[in-house]
């Protein structure tokens, strides 16, 4: 049997500085706290954890504790923003869970069957066209469209043409999902990227919006709605090339489910939505085109319920929590495991409550005597 290499002799200063007073005394409060998550499996920012630790302990060298277990687990996603800064991402329950789901329950196979058990008889369709509409109206009113659901229903459901600039925005945000659709077989590009804006907010007002072109300024910057700036984006300067670069990152092959540095693409979508939205590349229109991408890279991995499944209804009903992720993840060292277990919550309501209505309409065709066509 080989031996391990014997010991230097020199320690850790980390672990060394736990070794003295009056640290000492209460190592085994700081060493529980080695650990990427808390006691409940949830990957918390250190605004929140600090209020969980033990009295008397040293805030500062608990988060040291809590960075060293998480650095130990990450799985380097993406190089982002410049300065260049890697982001990474520690897998979690709740990440786990969400994919278990979504492999189960959106594929575009599971989909097929769920239509197969249906039939036309149901007029599944309906129902399915309806969820699209969620979709394109609940994430134009996450962005201040004051329209209600059911005016916008109405006017997509008898393709009237929108009367006023809120109804604009549903109409562009349903036709950029249905572009992501029809695209989905292509590459990521920095035209693609364009494209998809110019879709989703030409006729809305383009001199605000500017259709398909990216800002030429470092003037845009994301405010709280007290006003205050909460996000600068990385500089106009270098922004084409940073797109190129996260275009050929979304473009490598998956690899093998075996590899060590296999990426599920669901995780790989929830990056693609976080990198566009930080870097912000258009005047306005950034979370709609980032929440599009989003859905295109499902739709090109063959996630075909996505289709369905109205992410935004739940955004827009958890804004701040949404912005959070977003900022807990920039301010610490871009980390976005915290972007990623939001929108999975988000993802596992939404799917949950998709294969919901699903049941409930077979379940009710079931109670009248029909069967599938």
């Amino acid at each position: 049997m080989k031996k391990p290499p014997a010991s230097t002799g020199r320690t850790d200063p980390f672990f060394d500085l736990l070794a003295r007073p009056p640290h000492k005394q209460r190592l085994p409060d700081y060493l529980a706290l080695l650990k990427p998550l808390d006691d409940q499996g949830r990957y918390l920012p250190f605004e929140a954890l600090r209020y969980r630790w033990a009295a008397g302990l040293d805030a500062n060298l608990c988060w040291a504790l809590v960075k060293k277990a998480r650095a130990a687990q990450y799985i380097h996603l993406l190089p982002l923003g410049e300065p260049v800064q890697w982001g990474k991402y520690v897998s979690t329950p709740l990440a786990r869970k969400t994919l278990s789901v979504v492999d189960r329950h959106t594929s575009t196979a599971a989909l097929e069957y769920m239509t197969s058990q249906i039939g036309e008889r149901a007029h599944f369709s309906y129902l399915l066209n309806d969820l699209i509409e969620d979709e394109a109206i609940a994430s134009s009113q996450l962005e201040g469209a004051a329209t209600t659901t059911r005016v916008a229903k109405d006017m997509l459901k008898h393709q009237r043409q929108p009367r006023t600039p809120d109804e604009r925005m549903v109409m562009g945000n349903y036709r950029m999902m249905n572009f992501a659709w029809e695209k989905r077989y292509e590459p990521l590009s920095v035209e693609l990227i364009a494209e998809i804006h110019r879709v989703g907010v030409e006729g809305i007002d383009d001199e605000q919006y500017s259709p398909g072109m990216f800002r030429t300024n470092d003037e845009v910057v994301v405010q709280d709605g007290a006003g205050n700036t909460v996000h600068r984006p990385p500089p106009v300067t270098g922004l084409v090339l940073r797109l190129a670069r996260l275009s050929g990152w979304i473009n490598q092959p998956d690899g093998s489910i075996l590899d060590n540095n296999f990426l599920h693409p669901m995780i790989k979508a929830i990056t693609l939505h976080f990198a566009l939205g930080f870097e912000h590349p258009f005047r306005d229109g950034n979370g709609r085109v980032a929440r599009a991408l989003f859905y295109w890279f499902m739709f090109k991995h063959e996630f075909a319920a996505f289709r369905y499944i109205a992410i935004s209804l739940l955004l827009r009903n958890a804004p701040v929590k949404y912005g959070r992720s977003y900022l807990h993840t920039e301010a610490d060292e871009l980390d976005p495991t915290y972007f990623i277990e939001f929108q999975c919550s988000v993802i596992l309501r939404a799917v949950v409550g998709f294969t919901e209505v699903y049941r409930k309409r077979l379940n009710d065709l079931r109670a009248n005597h029909f069967a599938p066509v």
